[in-house]
């Protein structure tokens, strides 16, 4: 003769093979949102400039020269007298690759500041100016490419720099020449119109700037000197 299970004994199967549904349930609609789910690729290039205007980025706090949309790229021009000035990028940039096009005039130095940011008390005086590492621009023959510690005290991060007879050709004067910019921790590589300049690491200036903003930099100017200009276009970025 079968007997019966207890009535309490009945309940709690039940209950647990509710419980063990709903979890199969669960576990099969998490799937099902994963596999449909939109894929959200990390390390996408995004563009920083519109074309249109100055959106995403603002003028650190001193220097007066200019900057200004100009068929399609960020136009900036020397002020005489000014220190050098710089639009900054709004968001900041850990490890990243960079890369724009540029034309500068034969007479103006320029650079691409990169994990840079304005200096506060903390970082001691002039506060507002903005320092970190810089990619040069320049024309040729010159140093463009090379890392230079702007406001930093440290001069050039890159080496060959440091001779003073050292130059090379890699841009072409008057016409807009490619920059790729490759920062991941304390390494920083760069190549201009497709050609290695440098591969530096410094682990100094990592260690005081591992991020930052981006900065445009039109160089300061004497008195009774230029206006020169520099402009910038197809600037974008892909985080690492």
């Amino acid at each position: 003769m079968l007997t019966a299970p207890p009535l309490g004994t009945v309940r709690q199967r039940l209950c647990t093979s509710t419980k063990d549904q709903d979890m199969r349930r669960s576990v099969s609609l998490i799937a099902i949102i994963l596999v449909t789910a939109p894929a959200v690729s990390a390390g996408e290039w995004v563009s920083l400039f519109d074309g249109k205007t100055l959106n995403g980025w603002s003028k650190a706090a001193l220097g007066k020269a200019t900057y200004e949309v100009v068929d399609g790229t960020i136009h900036g021009t020397t002020v005489e007298g000014s220190q050098n000035t710089f639009l900054a990028s709004e968001k900041q940039y850990g490890d990243f690759e960079l890369e724009f096009e540029v034309k500068v005039h034969d007479k103006l130095n320029s650079g691409v500041q990169i994990r840079s940011r304005e200096k506060t008390e903390a970082d001691g005086k002039p506060v507002g100016r903005f320092f970190g590492p810089q990619v040069e621009i320049e024309s040729s023959p010159g140093q463009s490419g090379y890392v230079y510690g702007e406001a930093t005290g440290l001069g050039w991060l890159s080496e060959k720099p440091k001779d003073k007879g050292h130059a090379h050709s890699h841009i072409k004067n008057g016409e807009w020449n490619k920059y790729r910019i490759v920062a991941k921790g304390p390494r920083i590589q760069t190549w201009i119109n497709g050609e290695m300049v440098e591969d530096l690491t410094h682990d100094a200036i990592y260690k005081s700037h591992p991020k930052g903003h981006i900065g445009l930099q039109v160089h300061g100017i004497k008195k009774g000197t230029g206006p020169y200009d520099v402009a910038w276009k197809n600037i974008r970025i892909k985080e690492l």
